[in-house]
């Protein structure tokens, strides 16, 4: 299977915390890290493990960390495609004893556009594309990919751009991925919104509606950082398998909760070993 993404990165450091602070506390970290991160990231990385690798078409700093990110990428399977752009931006997470993640990020988002001098006409034909975020042109090519997703987050570029969607994917709690049927048209075929522990709910385009289980953890849960872009990706692969929208989304809950089991983004996402 042939996988691309579309989206954004950044240099993330992780602090772990028992709790995130109230205003005007201090917060001890008992350990911290740093790794490359962002929905796109993380979304390529998670469709590199189940398809054998992905293209994943972006934007990074000239910087170091815009050369650690590409070097770390590419060491889990992901083929870099990007535009050289300014500083890489970066982000500060907190994991909270729960496993629950608080983010603040610095700096300018770089984002892909369709005027850059990427591979655009490769993903004519693409099996599974995943769109995060880009400009109207860089959307229009991804419609060359039999199935593509996108998230809520970008809203007004997917209003913009008028391509069908064959699914949205979004946190139905988080108020930067809310969609209201209408908003763009045509009217993506599969619309599904995550609920965490409580699974989700789906609306498909002929009016049939339902609910998903939210998968079992495979171990204590570690964090939730990229839970929600690996379910993204695994939905986007299972769509692309040509399963229905019910098994594809318990497939998509179980790459979600594989991710929670693992420190950071990376560690515990669902390989092509563990498909089923």
């Amino acid at each position: 299977m042939r996988a691309a993404v579309v989206g954004h990165v950044e240099w993330v450091e992780f602090a772990r915390v028992e709790r995130v602070p109230a205003a005007g506390e201090i917060a001890h970290a008992t350990e911290t890290w740093e790794e490359v991160g962002g929905g796109g990231s993380v979304a390529a990385v998670q469709l590199a493990k189940l398809a054998g690798t992905c293209d994943f078409l972006t934007a990074l700093g000239d910087d170091d960390l815009g050369a650690r990110a590409r070097a770390r990428l590419e060491e889990m399977g992901v083929r870099v495609h990007a535009r050289v752009a300014r500083d890489t931006r970066r982000a500060l997470t907190l994991l909270e004893s729960s496993g629950e993640r608080t983010i603040t990020t610095l700096g300018e988002k770089l984002v892909p556009r369709g005027a850059d001098p990427l591979p655009w006409e490769s993903l004519d034909g693409v099996d599974a594309l995943y769109f995060v975020v880009g400009d109207v042109p860089a959307l229009r090519a991804a419609r060359g990919a039999r199935v593509l997703v996108a998230t809520p987050r970008d809203l007004g570029t997917l209003v913009e751009a008028g391509v069908g969607l064959d699914a949205l994917v979004g946190s139905g709690t988080d108020a930067g991925e809310r969609y209201t049927a209408g908003e763009i048209s045509p009217e993506p075929w599969l619309v599904a919104r995550t609920a965490g522990v409580a699974g989700g709910e789906f609306v498909a385009a002929e009016g049939r509606t339902g609910r998903w289980d939210a998968a079992p953890l495979p171990g204590p849960v570690a964090d939730a950082y990229g839970a929600g872009d690996s379910f993204a990706a695994g939905l986007t692969f299972a769509l692309a398998e040509g399963r229905d929208a019910q098994e594809a989304l318990a497939f998509a809950a179980r790459c979600g909760a594989a991710c929670m089991a693992g420190d950071g983004p990376y560690e515990g996402q669902l390989a092509r070993s563990g498909r089923g």
